[in-house]
């Protein structure tokens, strides 16, 4: 049994139609899958937080984040190994 993994993705940008859609699309195209999500719009920013489950995911942290900014080209997308977000803030 392999230890689960997962990754924080964040989403930010100018509101639109299908952001969901189109980001946790590319998540179910790499095997990967949303195990928590927030969002909201903010004076006319969209803004998203999203965990997703990586164990079994078919790409990269790299290949991922690639994919999910294609989806939606005008927003600024970031994918983060939960090993890297939790070093970054265990101080």
């Amino acid at each position: 049994m392999s230890t689960v993994q997962k990754a924080a993705v964040t989403v930010l940008g100018k509101d639109q139609v299908g952001i969901i859609a189109k980001v946790t699309a590319v998540a179910s195209e790499v095997n990967a899958n949303v195990t928590d999500i927030s969002q909201s719009v903010l004076d006319g920013t969209f803004c998203m937080a999203m965990i997703i489950d990586i164990t079994e995911a078919n790409a990269s942290i790299d290949e991922i984040q690639k994919k999910m900014q294609e989806a939606v080209p005008t927003m600024v997308v970031h994918v983060m190994h939960e090993k890297i977000f939790d070093s970054m803030h265990r101080i």
